[in-house]
């Protein structure tokens, strides 16, 4: 499924947690997503609600297999990364890379072999 910037809806907290989990499986149950969650354990309906919830918001596809269904991504976590990174720049950084990249140099204290690392990934673009 495609989507672009303006569709694209926040996910919670916990629908997060939940697409985390299923973006490493690539495919699930509602069982495997809650052996992946950490203790304590939800109740299988509250899992199965926010499932529900991530289908309809395009997160999700389900296919029935048998009686149950096994849950897949619609959207790539490439993908959405790649929105939510986006969003973030021009939401908290004025559209601009610089201020973003900046932002992580001086709060993340990088060491210097971080520094040329970014500088040669930038550099090996052109």
């Amino acid at each position: 499924m495609e989507y672009n910037r303006e569709d694209m809806k926040k996910l919670t907290k916990r629908e997060d947690q939940i697409m985390q989990i299923v973006w490493q499986l690539k495919e699930a149950f509602i069982r495997d997503i809650i052996d992946q969650l950490p203790e304590p354990k939800p109740h299988y309906n509250t899992v199965a609600t926010i499932v529900k919830i991530l289908i309809k918001k395009g997160f999700l596809k389900s296919e029935l297999l048998g009686n149950t269904h096994q849950y897949s991504p619609a959207i790539a976590f490439e993908q959405y990364r790649a929105e939510d990174l986006m969003n973030i720049k021009e939401k908290y950084f004025e559209n601009s890379f610089p201020k973003l990249l900046s932002h992580f140099a001086k709060d993340e204290n990088l060491s210097q072999d971080d520094i040329d690392k970014i500088i040669e990934i930038i550099q090996s673009k052109n």
